[in-house]
């Protein structure tokens, strides 16, 4: 009996150092428990409470249960540390941080024994613990005065597209963290900002603006992207790892939304509504592309040498229909060595067949242009290419594409897997953190004085057709002859 009582007290003790273990004990009763992006934003939440990073930032897409980790499970948790530890929590609403505050007292009802502390005060925006701890739950905006915090919580300031694109409201968050919630917190307090991005000028893209070198960030995309915190595979989807169902619908989602709200809401990386360089409007989704018998077709790439890492290599293939429109046919894009990238680009110009193709002049195409020009004539994946000094910097390199496309626009297929990265690239250029699609559509760009327009189908002939044409249309050896010649 004493031994079993030793144990349990022993595992009581367990559970308030860790919070991996707590956050398991807790999920247990519920059928669940953490996946491979819980247990990191675990790991980042235990840094907090133990002082190690005061000042932590968490993107996550929508759905993907980053509150359920950081404004319930850690709260009650945390106040179990010591004695007087004090909450802020906040939401963008106040009945969304009263949920909050719901659910983290209702942790402590069923497992007070466990964390070591009962309830006592039981308001719903404010309440005390029997070791002296205490909770504010607060909307965005909401009165905090009164209390001094050791954690501050705030879990999506923004609830809606029609917040996250107003300045003023933009404008007020940002006033409320500067003069009320910073104001209340004691020396040495944390900082947690969960969210997924609306706006690049939301609360945390001000915050990184100001202070980028203070703040530990998590970011973790819908979709994997090179580098991934998680090692997951580029093009893996988040919390594949269980039966949930979430990476599933997520490629639903993918396909539905648009690149603003896939870029932002679920790869955490907000585009501007309209483009700076680059317009949204000049962007034309297609449903369906034009007869590849009436385009002209060229191509341009951006080469890279370093695998798994640094600048992507990216080869895009542009087609101009009789009217002079240009169309994106195809886009190939990877962070690859040599050997791979040159195979697809062998791949595109067998596939396309174009007439030009544009890169740089430089040391990439020195070293491996011999390597390259194998390859082609083994594969028989023939095109002219033409090679463009590197002068000026990126925007003026590409203006003359950039020029084209304002004219006419440029159109590109709904459906294609690499859309809403393209899109996301050109909108967010020249301020963007990659570039290259934008370099090799510009190489692209430096062909148009010898780009030529497609040419138009022609109509099916309506003339009868003589019947004695098509009994001697051909002769025993496949010659082309005539009823007057027989």
């Amino acid at each position: 009996m004493a031994s079993d009582a030793a144990w349990e007290l022993g595992q009581r003790r367990a559970l308030r150092r860790d919070f991996g273990l707590w956050c398991s004990h807790a999920l247990t009763p519920q059928g669940l428990a953490p996946a491979a992006h819980h247990r990191l934003l675990i790991r980042e939440l235990q840094a907090v409470a133990d002082g190690v990073q005061d000042r932590l930032m968490v993107f996550m897409p929508p759905g993907s249960a980053k509150s359920t980790y950081t404004s319930d499970l850690f709260p009650a948790w945390f106040l179990a540390q010591g004695r007087d530890r004090r909450v802020i929590a906040t939401s963008n609403t106040a009945d969304l941080a009263g949920t909050f505050s719901r659910r983290v007292r209702g942790r402590i009802r069923t497992d007070g024994l466990v964390l070591g502390y009962r309830l006592e005060r039981e308001a719903e925006d404010l309440w005390t613990t029997s070791n002296g701890g205490e909770y504010r739950a607060a909307g965005i905006g909401g009165v905090i005065t009164g209390l001094r915090a050791d954690l501050a919580l705030i879990d999506d300031p923004v609830k809606s597209r029609e917040e996250a694109d107003s300045e003023a409201r933009r404008n007020r968050v940002w006033e409320w963290f500067q003069d009320d919630l910073r104001t209340r917190l004691r020396p040495g307090a944390a900082i947690v900002v969960v969210q997924t991005r609306w706006h690049e000028d939301d609360l945390s893209g001000r915050l990184l603006a100001a202070q980028k070198d203070q703040w530990r960030v998590v970011s973790l995309p819908a979709e994997a992207e090179a580098d991934d915190p998680l090692g997951r595979a580029p093009g893996e989807m988040l919390w594949g790892d269980d039966g949930y169902g979430y990476a599933a619908s997520l490629a639903r989602v993918k396909a539905e939304a648009s690149t603003r709200s896939w870029s932002g809401l679920y790869q955490q990386r907000p585009v501007p509504d309209t483009g700076d360089y680059f317009q949204r409007d000049w962007l034309h989704q297609a449903d369906s592309m034009p007869d590849r018998a009436t385009l002209r077709v060229y191509g341009g790439s951006d080469y890279a040498v370093t695998a798994n890492g640094g600048d992507f290599t990216v080869h895009a293939v542009v087609g101009m229909d009789p009217n002079g429109r240009l169309w994106l046919l195809d886009l190939w894009r990877g962070q690859a060595a040599s050997d791979t990238w040159v195979e697809a680009f062998c791949d595109l110009v067998r596939q396309w067949k174009p007439i030009g193709w544009a890169e740089e002049v430089g040391q990439i195409r020195a070293g491996i242009g011999p390597f390259l020009e194998r390859r082609m004539r083994e594969r028989q994946a023939f095109v002219a290419r033409h090679a463009f000094p590197t002068r000026g910097d990126k925007s003026v390199r590409a203006q003359s594409i950039r020029g084209r496309i304002a004219l006419d626009g440029l159109h590109l297929p709904r459906q294609a897997p690499w859309r809403h990265a393209f899109e996301a690239e050109l909108l967010t250029f020249p301020a963007g953190k990659h570039d290259d699609q934008v370099d090799a559509l510009g190489l692209v760009g430096q062909l148009l004085d010898k780009m030529v327009t497609g040419t138009a189908l022609k109509p099916k002939s309506t003339e009868p057709e003589d019947s004695w044409t098509r009994m001697f249309d051909h002769d025993a050896n496949g010659a082309a002859v005539t009823w007057r010649t027989a």
